[in-house]
């Protein structure tokens, strides 16, 4: 196929410097060329277990039952910098760490002495034994369609699975856990809802303003007042008490010192723990600060997020003389933001304070400035010191729980410095128990760079050695997005010797659900998390991390490989969805979408119904050709309390949103099960996938609440993906579920633009396709073309009549397919004519005949600005043909101009074979930094193409 008038072909040397082996790379072999000498392997030590494959190494000891070293061997870089535990579970109220570790003073770095001082923490899990295997599916993959060639699935590699139990448990050691539940071990001696005002209360309110009030519109707890005054109630405390605590709605309040606490009275001092929804000077968000009874403490929650959508507990804990200061967010776990030693002639505290209480724990006010504020107190408890028996008992039960086995699991692949890790929690005891929370990982990874200060608007970035994913991702078109519910980069407190002086580096890496999973674990069942996958980067080039990420992807998830040439059938017709389905054979297209709009029902459940679009799948099967619809889920609002119900102050990802786990969601759930059964159907295009929402709503026996609504949901779905991806079903998803056998997602194009004109969709087509493949292969995200009109723009934007826009058909195709990516062709037909059927079959063809480089990797030319030539370059150095240059010219008049090619990638050096267009082959050498320079003519509105040898 003839694309150009013409192509010119000069080379010249250009410079001596290396090729794009990054600088500091240790080893000889550039793994992105060649991996086949990275073999993964686990070697057993006396006492270490280590995981390698030549590319990096983790080194597991085996008496402290954790990461000891973790080092990229291909620049000899450590990744880590001090010691941290496997992960951790909390069961029943109980958090236990995986190999949690104590001793390392200085967390900048691992040295000999550093490892000899490390010892087990209390009440950590012990390391009982492991297995070695191979890895194994963790989904099953239906292949009934192509996909690029030498993937392998399951991936080759080595697996490792580490067993702990739990310790032998002391009451000691429950009554000194920060994690342990307020009620654990103590008596109840006070509680309060605020149904009413309870007489023992002593209320004070602002004389500031006539509204103030701890009881608004009759709203016992509620205060509203200015920002800066004090609105307080005080009780005596019961003899007796040894922890207070209070759950408080910040509601709007935008106060510092002023901000909502508790407070203990002593009879020379007044302790408070406060939130700080106005944070302190120069730091712009909300804080936890403390009065300490002299002195305040504006900001002991460091660079943590304090997230005021949500209810927080603070609580102080009476441990003897000395004070422990603990918060949690709603369905989050307790944490420890400080320690008070009081001196001896402070006594015992005598009251409790509850409100917006002043600066020092009192009840003055600072000024009427600002708008009225309206916050709450939810509750407020007090309760006794330990019970003994009480923690015998405990103690007792958590020794007959014994029986329950956490495993940490590793696979490391073959010919990529990447693994995967998840954990799993067999209950193997008589009794059910409660998987509250889990940590699947946890590193203190080496830093990026060094600030010494910290400045707003400027967030320090966070270490770029490890890009880490999780399968529960959603909600997002990238990972860095759709794992913002699993992965998290936070400040790290304990590392004292970082040089930002506010200790706000985000070096620490925390992998665990942002809330939950609270999952009952029953007798003889296993629980297992989400997939954690991390790669090891060589460099800080963005193509070659980007090559490193889409190498991932084909790794541990190949059906992303898969990449159908499709069209979006606007009707559902049957007689207009055969003529498609015919259409596409004739022209090489490979699968038909019943498209949004199309009037195709995957919720009408009738026999007749399901009958009659069997038949149409069984003549497209007859064809060659995929068939399958669209179904909407999130955005919809179905009411009768079918709906999810966010946490106060939430908005719906898309505005509304089902549940899945209502009576309607599994109603139609259920519908896509039978559907998919009863139809045939091999294609699924799920708009609205479930982006991660959360329900308030109990909704048994599914969902307790919010604590686990976004896990349930999470699996649900996945389940049902899982499902599909068995039975071959292609999955056309606008999220990021490729790691539970999603096919695509949106490459990433704003939906209005296929309403411009149509030179213009020409454009930010291939831009889209720039941008998007960063980090996608070319066949992980799809492209639009809008056959018949799409949004607006009436006859400027759309392609039909097709026989009147041809050049402008086959510009849109080839920007497309030139590059390797598959477009939703929205319309009714391909073709309206014999030479618009004979254009886009010559298309078609070429694109299937050059289709293994043309689904292969791009490295990034020149981004399409309408302006210039474009170009973007194909490369595979496992293939016949190494390398393919795309170049568009999107003027109006000829542009012969000179490329330098890189064809590194390539893996090409020395001599070559090219060809242009088709056309007879010629040789030339490469320079020393293997490019060719091109010059190239390119006729207006043209496309040209070069292919390597």
């Amino acid at each position: 196929m003839n694309f150009s008038k013409g192509l010119l072909l000069s080379l010249a040397l250009a410079g001596t410097s290396l090729a794009q082996m990054p600088q500091n790379y240790q080893l000889k072999q550039d793994w992105l060329l060649n991996n086949t000498s990275f073999k993964a392997e686990i070697k057993t030590g006396p006492s270490t277990i280590t995981l390698s494959n030549g590319l990096f190494e983790r080194v597991i000891d085996t008496k402290l039952g954790t990461t000891t070293a973790f080092n990229n061997l291909m620049t000899g870089q450590t990744v880590i910098r001090a010691v941290e535990q496997e992960g951790s579970v909390t069961i029943d109220g109980v958090t236990y760490s995986i190999g949690g570790v104590t001793g390392q003073l200085n967390r900048a770095f691992i040295d000999e002495a550093t490892l000899k001082a490390q010892k087990p923490a209390k009440n950590a899990l012990t390391l009982v034994g492991h297995e070695i295997g191979d890895p194994k599916e963790r989904l099953q993959w239906g292949k009934i369609r192509r996909h690029a060639p030498n993937v392998v699935w399951p991936p080759k590699g080595k697996y490792l699975r580490l067993d702990y139990r739990l310790p032998e448990p002391s009451a000691s050691d429950l009554a000194s856990s920060v994690t342990t539940a307020s009620a654990l071990g103590r008596k109840l001696l006070y509680n309060d809802e605020f149904k009413k005002i309870d007489s023992g209360w002593k209320i004070r309110t602002s004389p500031k303003h006539e509204r103030s009030s701890f009881e608004n519109e009759g709203k016992p707890g509620e205060i509203y007042t200015l920002p800066d005054t004090a609105v307080v109630a005080e009780r005596p405390l019961p003899k007796g008490t040894s922890l207070v605590e209070a759950e408080i709605n910040a509601g709007t309040d935008d106060s510092s010192s002023w901000g909502p606490g508790i407070a203990l009275v002593y009879k020379d001092r007044v302790v408070k723990f406060n939130l700080r929804p106005a944070g302190l000077a120069n730091v712009n968000r909300p804080v936890l600060g403390i009065w300490d009874g002299t002195k305040e403490l504006p900001n002991v929650s460091g660079n943590e997020k304090i997230d005021l959508s949500k209810d927080w507990t603070l609580r102080i804990r009476i441990e003897g003389l000395t004070l422990h200061f603990e918060a949690r967010p709603s369905g989050g776990q307790w944490k420890s933001y400080h320690t008070l030693p009081m001196p001896v002639q402070a006594g015992q505290a005598t009251a409790f304070r509850v409100g917006k209480l002043d600066m020092k724990g009192g009840t003055t006010d600072r000024d009427a400035d600002g708008e009225l504020v309206r916050l709450r107190i939810n509750s407020i408890s007090f309760y006794s010191m330990f019970d003994q028996n009480k923690l015998q008992h405990l103690a007792e039960k958590e020794k007959s729980q014994r029986d329950v086995t956490v495993s940490v699991h590793y696979e490391i692949y073959d010919g990529i410095p990447a693994l995967s890790k998840w954990i799993t929690v067999s209950n193997n005891t008589d009794k059910d128990i409660n998987l509250d929370r889990f940590n699947a990982e946890t590193l203190a990874v080496v830093e990026k760079n060094n600030l010494v200060e910290s400045r707003a608007g400027r967030p320090i970035e966070h270490p770029d050695v490890l890009d880490v994913e999780t399968d529960m991702a959603m909600g997002g078109l990238a990972a860095e997005n759709a794992d913002r519910y699993s992965v998290f980069w936070k400040t790290d407190p304990a590392f004292k010797t970082q040089v930002n002086y506010l200790l706000k580096t985000p070096c620490l890496l925390k992998v665990e659900p942002a809330r939950g999973p609270d999952q009952t674990i029953k007798a003889g069942d296993t629980f297992e998390s989400f997939y954690t996958f991390e790669l090891v980067q060589d460099s800080t080039d963005r193509e070659r991390r980007g090559l490193a990420r889409r190498k991932l992807y084909r790794t541990i998830a190949p059906w992303v490989t898969e990449n159908p040439i499709m069209l979006h059938c606007k009707s559902s017709d049957p007689k207009v969805v055969k003529t498609a389905i015919d259409q596409a054979a004739e022209t090489g297209f490979e699968m038909v979408i019943l498209s949004f709009g199309s009037g195709f029902n995957m919720e009408n459940d009738s026999p007749d119904y399901l009958a009659q679009w069997k038949e149409v799948n069984d003549y497209a099967k007859s064809k060659g050709i995929d068939l399958g619809s669209y179904s909407l889920y999130s955005s919809r609002r179905i009411g009768g309390g079918n709906d999810i119900v966010p946490p106060k102050g939430v908005r719906p990802t898309h505005g509304n949103c089902p549940s899945i786990t209502s009576e309607w969601g599994q109603k139609y759930l259920a519908k896509l099960y039978n559907c998919f059964d009863k139809t045939g159907f091999t294609v699924f295009e799920n708009d609205g996938t479930y982006p991660g929402d959360e329900d308030t709503t109990a909704r048994p026996p599914l969902q307790k609440g919010l604590s686990d609504s976004r896990w349930v949901h999470w699996r649900l779905w996945t389940d049902f993906f899982k499902h599909l991806r068995a039975k071959g079903v292609f999955m056309n998803f606008p999220d990021y579920y490729y790691l539970n056998g999603a096919n695509k997602c949106t490459m990433g194009y704003r939906e209005v633009n296929w309403s411009l004109p149509r030179a213009m969709q020409r454009i930010h087509t291939r831009q889209n396709i720039y941008d998007g493949t960063w980090l996608k292969t070319p066949s992980m995200g799809w492209m639009f073309v809008p056959l018949t009109q799409y949004h607006g723009g009436g006859a400027a934007a759309t392609i039909e009549p097709l026989k009147e826009h041809l050049p402008h058909y086959k510009t849109m195709m080839l920007s497309n397919l030139a590059l390797g990516v598959q477009a939703c062709y929205r319309g009714t037909r391909i073709y309206d004519t014999e030479d618009t059927k004979q254009m886009v079959t010559e298309v078609v063809s070429w694109f299937k005949m050059h289709r293994d480089i043309l689904e292969s990797d791009l490295i990034h030319g020149r981004r399409a600005d309408g302006l210039d030539l474009d170009w973007m370059l194909h490369v595979n150095p496992q293939l016949k043909e190494k390398a393919l240059l795309a170049v568009f010219n999107p003027t109006e008049k000829e542009i012969t101009k000179q490329i330098a090619v890189p064809l590194y990638y390539a893996g090409l050096s020395g001599n070559v074979r090219f060809s242009i267009d088709g056309k007879q082959a010629e040789s030339t050498t490469l320079d020393s930094n293997q490019r060719a320079f091109i010059t190239i003519k390119v006729p207006a509105k043209g496309f040209s193409y070069v292919i390597f040898k």
